[in-house]
Formats: structure tokens, C-alpha cells, sequence
């Protein structure tokens, strides 16, 4: 159940109807994302990595799990103060 289908059910449903998710939040205090590239992050095989670095594929793999689970996983970023993922799973 993703949080559109969450919203729906809550509106359809008993007032006892009490969504649970779970979010998960990790923040480092690092360099950031650039702009230009925070659109690709969650794309397959783009790392901002050197050759050799890195597949690129740690991050789509992630989002695509989390949207296997109905979830949801989002990017903050602040560049030169940090970088926070924050992902959302519903329980049920």
C-alpha cells in the first residue's frame, strides 16, 4: 500500500483507521549533491564517482526496493552542509 492508497483508505474508512509507516532518516554532514546532478541520483549505472569507483547502482537499487514495498525514499541536500535521505514504509 503506497501513501496515495494510505490517504484513500483513511478517507473511506472507520475514524479508527490509523495509518502506520515507518521513516527512516540519515543525514550526513558531508559536501552535498550539486543541483545539476540531483535529479540522476536514482537513476541506474550514474555515479558522480571516478571509473572504478563505483557501479552506480546502490541507489537505484534502493529506490527500487523501496517502491517494491509501497515506500517512498527522498533526497535533502544542502551543498557544502549536508545530504539526508529520508525513506517511508507503511507497516501493514
Amino acid at each position: 500500500m503506497n501513501f496515495v492508497q494510505i490517504n484513500e483508505k483513511a478517507k473511506l474508512s472507520a475514524m479508527s483507521y490509523q495509518p502506520i509507516v515507518v521513516e527512516i532518516h540519515v543525514k550526513n554532514n558531508g559536501t552535498g549533491i550539486p543541483q545539476k546532478i540531483l535529479d540522476k541520483i536514482f537513476q541506474p549505472f550514474f555515479t558522480a564517482k571516478q571509473a572504478g569507483q563505483g557501479t552506480g547502482l546502490g541507489l537505484s537499487l534502493s529506490y527500487d526496493i523501496f517502491k517494491t514495498h509501497c515506500g517512498e525514499i527522498k533526497v535533502e541536500t544542502k551543498k557544502g552542509v549536508f545530504t539526508e535521505f529520508v525513506v517511508q514504509l507503511p507497516l501493514s
